[in-house]
Formats: C-alpha cells, structure tokens, sequence
C-alpha cells in the first residue's frame, strides 16, 4: 500500500512536471501567422474553437471581434480574449488559449552555391608531367610553364605551341620560344591562357 502510495505520488510530480514544462515553453514561444490556437471559455461553449492566426497576424472570436496575435505570446492573448470577452459576462469569464498547431514552415531555399570558375588546358610532348591541368582562371603561359613538371632534357624550348580553337572551330597556331621568355626578351609567357588551350613542346633535333 505505501509502495503505491509512492509510485502514485511520483507519477503526480512528474505530470505537474511536465505540465509546467509545456506551460512555459508556450508562454516563451511567439505567434506567427498560420498558427491555429484552441479557444476554451467555460461560460460559453459556443464559442470553444480553433481559431487559425491570419496573414496579417489576427485571430477572431465572436463577442471579442479581432485580436491580434503574431509576435505575442499565449499569455498575453489570453489576456487580451479576455479583457475583451468580460463585457459581455456578469463576471470574468475563464478563457483558456493553447497553442494547438503550428503553422506549415516552407524549407528555406539555399542559393544553390556555383563551382569555383576553372581553366583546362592539355600540355603535351616533352614536359615533366604531361596530361590534362586544371588552373585559376587568367592564368598566363608563364605560370602553366612553372606548373607543368619542367621539361625534359630532350625538349626543343625554342619551338614550344600553343593550339588555341576560336569560336568558329578554327585550329590556330602560335609559336613560343620558352628560352627567350624566361630571359625576359619576350612577353609571350604574359598571355592568358583559356579553356581548351594545348601546349606542345616537341622534342628537339639532333644538333638543336
């Protein structure tokens, strides 16, 4: 009998618990509109309903007319319904207000993040590390040349290419002379280099 006269005890204490709990997590949170709030008043049941927070905040219960209630808390609309309800009573009325559904929360909508802008090239023949480069974009020959491995001891320096497609789909041609621009008498190494550019260092002659 005294063990359940304890149990009983404890499940009274954690109910009061847990209804406090709730109780204060309502009396914290914040109405929004699309809310939907249950409405009690034992005086008048006909007017017990759920009552659905409009866009611009409201809710409205006959004989109290609207009563705003986004950015509230459920305390203070209780107060407000009734304050406004208690003229059409003899006596204060008990009203009572629950949060009884949220409103639907849309996900929000992350900006889909782009890729960091990249260039391809392809350098082929006689360097160091031959194949496909993926580099920052304005990037010059200059600093393709630094990237690429070095070249071999058989490359022809002197006669490296750069095959450049333009937007016609025409092949073009242009002739490097890596020697002359790393002694500074050239400003080849200065161009931008661009998506799809193919740098070919033959091998050298025999006596070249």
């Amino acid at each position: 009998m005294r063990r359940s006269l304890i149990y009983t005890s404890l499940a009274l204490v954690v109910s009061l618990f847990v209804a406090s709990t709730v109780s204060a997590q309502q009396n914290s949170y914040r109405i929004r509109p699309g809310d939907v709030l249950r409405i009690e008043v034992i005086e008048d049941t006909s007017l017990n309903r759920s009552a659905l927070v409009s866009p611009d905040g409201r809710i409205s219960v006959p004989l109290a007319g609207p009563i705003r209630a986004a950015g509230r808390s459920i305390e203070m609309v209780q107060e407000e319904l009734t304050k406004q309800l208690a003229v059409n009573f003899q006596s204060v009325p008990n009203v009572f207000v629950a949060l009884e559904r949220l409103a639907e929360r849309k996900p929000v909508e992350r900006p889909v993040e782009e890729p960091d802008p990249t260039v391809e090239v392809f350098v082929l023949g006689e360097v160091g590390s031959p194949g496909k480069m993926v580099i920052a974009p304005n990037s010059t020959l200059l600093q393709v040349f630094a990237q690429m491995g070095g070249f071999t001891r058989f490359a022809a320096k002197t006669r490296v290419q750069l095959r450049r497609t333009d937007e016609n789909g025409v092949e073009n041609v242009y002739g490097l002379n890596y020697e002359a621009i790393e002694a500074g008498l050239s400003n080849d190494g200065m161009v931008t280099v661009m998506t799809g550019d193919v740098i070919v260092v033959p091998q050298r002659h025999l006596f070249e």
